[in-house]
């Protein structure tokens, strides 16, 4: 009976605890002190977004808390004006919307190294595919982004804690903080987003002057207004500006190689590949080169070892800059929001001068708005996945590059003359993982070893030897046929593959070579390049250039009039490239709002050097935002209409291939 009536004493002071934490629950959720604590679990989520992505690298300033928590003390005035079953409803809402914000941008910062903007919300359309990549950029600590929410919502759900309403709940309380709010953090985060917006190609700096939530202002504002922000009002006087532009270029930088016309009339490819970069280029794994067909390929050709990218790490956006030598926006997505602007296009260059247009992708028509995008150009033919039959090989959903590239070649025997054709490469996407693939063991044939098996860098390196593999089927069948000698062939990655800071990535490359960090950046943006021109023998260039340089190459070569790019022949001595979110890339420095040597990784005191090298790297970012500027004008205001050609209306010549 002792021990029963101990028992009963216990339970009875252990539901005495339990009322007690429930009625300081209760307490709390009836008060603003809820609201607080909210407020704090969002700043704690924001270093968290910093520390795991976006600052991976960097200290974490005082300033980047302070300006955080300015701006979440003004976000949460909202629900401090309601009463306890409102507010907590409004202050859950702002915290699920807060986190799913943070949330969002870690994962596409792992993706991409990039910001999510609101204009890709309509990037919602290609959920399934999108939802391919989530297994590899998902963690168990993104939880934490969620979990206090989740504990809360269960206990009121549970009625472990209840809202109730509260008589007395005055608002004198919330009207306090409110003004506190505004009189105290107002004027800073006013002045924190004007100099933010100074920065409108560098998201990184946003966030640096006017933290995360600074960022997503801006970039709701600017893609509401984005016809405003374009510096060129009217075509006048962007081609003003363009023509001053192209005057000292071409004043500036001559051809160190000159191939004019060395491949008129000659057949052309351009063979854009899937996440192909540069490192893996001569590279081995267990004693295997990864891309034995690429190496060969680029070892007998012209190898470009510095090329790099502006795709904003997607695939269309990477065709884009290709095809029109104009930058994409910095967030991406003129396929899908500018697919009726005019370009001095590739395909109308190559189609003027006598050439059949192709175009061909494993993937459907809709996807990227492609088929909207390529049925106003001048293409003869127009080949998506509707074309093979359901049983062919298909990976990650797409037709196997290997299928796309043997049926490319059965239809350029059929050509009667010179042809052109685009193909665009798919099955070496993330994650990399290869779904679909028959015969794997015979078309991958490296040993990523038990140290990178199941990784993503591991699949990445298996995708590579694939798309090395088809490659190497595209160049077979292409001399089978009697193509190969006679055709210029352009290849390139469109985009990065991996994340910047990938561990087992940069633990691989520093067993070649160490990297500091600017190297690190440099490495992410740089993807493989090479082009055979027929008659023309094996060398290498390592002066940094750009995809936006590819275009008027291909005119230079073969004899055709350009004349729109922003671009320069890769053979001339230019000797700087502008990539993602406003930085450039020199022979010997890196430019992020400030010059970083690349060789050290060390900041520089531009002061310090000569003159002669101060007002050459003045005139790279003078030039960069030139560049930046023409393009955005152009892209928004579509200020090329009816200069070169309107593609307003659907071309009548393509024909859709059926199976």
């Amino acid at each position: 009976m002792k021990e029963l009536k101990k028992s009963n004493e216990e339970l009875k002071n252990e539901n005495v605890v339990l009322k007690y934490i429930k009625n300081v629950l209760n307490g709390i959720l009836q008060t603003r002190l809820y609201v607080i604590l909210v407020g704090f679990a969002i700043l704690l989520k924001t270093l968290f977004l910093y520390r795991k992505a976006i600052f991976i690298n960097e200290p974490i300033e005082p300033i980047y808390i302070d300006m955080a928590f300015a701006f979440i003390c003004i976000i949460i005035s909202v629900p401090m004006l309601f009463k306890a079953r409102i507010r907590f409803w409004i202050c859950t809402i702002l915290n699920l919307a807060t986190s799913i914000i943070l949330f969002m941008n870690e994962v596409y910062y792992g993706y991409s190294s990039n910001l999510v903007s609101v204009s890709q919300i309509s990037n919602l359309q290609y959920g399934k595919e999108i939802s391919a990549a989530l297994p590899s950029l998902l963690h168990i600590r993104h939880i934490l982004y969620f979990i206090d929410i989740v504990i809360v919502l269960i206990l009121v759900i549970s009625k472990t804690i209840k809202i109730r309403k509260q008589k007395n709940d005055k608002y004198l309380v919330g009207i306090i903080y409110v003004i506190w709010a505004i009189v105290c953090f107002s004027s800073k985060t006013k002045l924190w987003i004007q100099e933010a917006e100074e920065y409108k190609y560098n998201k990184i700096q946003q966030i640096e002057k006017a933290s995360i939530f600074g960022y997503h202002y801006l970039d709701i504002k600017s893609n509401i207004n984005l016809k405003k922000s374009a510096k060129y009002k009217n075509k006048n006087a962007m081609l003003n500006e363009y023509n001053n532009l192209m005057e000292e270029y071409n004043t500036k930088y001559t051809l160190e190689n000159d191939f004019s016309g060395i491949a008129k009339d000659k057949n052309v490819i351009i063979l854009q590949l899937e996440s192909v970069q540069e490192f893996v280029v001569n590279k081995k794994i267990n004693g295997k080169e990864i891309t034995p067909n690429l190496n060969r390929f680029l070892n007998e050709n012209i190898e470009f070892t510095n090329m790099q990218n502006q795709s904003y790490s997607t695939t269309a956006d990477s065709e884009f800059t290709v095809m029109n030598s104009v930058y994409p926006l910095e967030n991406g997505m003129c396929f899908s929001h500018y697919s009726s602007n005019d370009y001095d296009n590739i395909f109308k260059k190559f189609k003027d001068s006598d050439y059949e247009t192709i175009y061909i992708h494993g993937n459907r028509g809709d996807f990227w708005n492609r088929m909207d995008v390529y049925s106003r150009l001048p293409i003869d033919k127009l080949y998506f996945d509707n074309i093979f039959s359901e049983d062919t090989e298909r990976i990650s959903g797409y037709i196997s590059d290997e299928q796309v590239y043997r049926r490319i070649v059965e239809e350029l025997k059929k050509s009667n003359g010179k042809f052109m054709v685009n193909i665009v490469a798919a099955s070496s996407h993330i994650a990399f993982d290869l779904p679909g693939i028959q015969d794997k063991e015979r078309k991958v044939n490296i040993d990523v070893g038990e140290e990178y098996r199941g990784t993503l860098f591991g699949n990445y390196l298996e995708a590579m030897n694939y798309a090395d593999y088809a490659f190497g089927i595209l160049i077979d069948e292409l001399k089978t046929a009697n193509l190969y000698d006679d055709t210029v062939i352009l290849v390139y990655g469109d985009h990065a593959g991996l994340q910047m800071y990938n561990e087992e990535m940069l633990d691989y490359l520093n067993r070649y070579t160490g990297m500091n960090d600017i190297q690190t950046q440099i490495n992410y943006s740089n993807v493989l390049c090479g082009i055979k021109i027929p008659g023309v023998e094996h060398f290498s260039i390592s002066k940094p250039k750009s995809r936006i340089d590819i275009k008027p190459t291909l005119m230079e070569i073969c004899g055709i009039e350009d004349k729109f790019s922003i671009g320069k022949s890769l053979f001339s001595n230019k000797n700087f490239a502008c990539i993602n979110n406003a930085r450039i890339i020199t022979e010997k420095y890196f430019y992020n709002v400030e010059w970083y040597s690349i060789e050290t990784g060390e900041l520089i005191d531009v002061n310090s050097l000569p003159k002669e090298e101060q007002e050459e790297l003045a005139f790279y970012v003078s030039s960069m935002q030139k560049e930046l500027d023409l393009s955005l004008s152009i892209n928004v205001l579509n200020l090329l209409k009816g200069t070169i050609g309107d593609a307003s209306q659907l071309y009548q010549k393509v024909q859709l291939g059926t199976r």
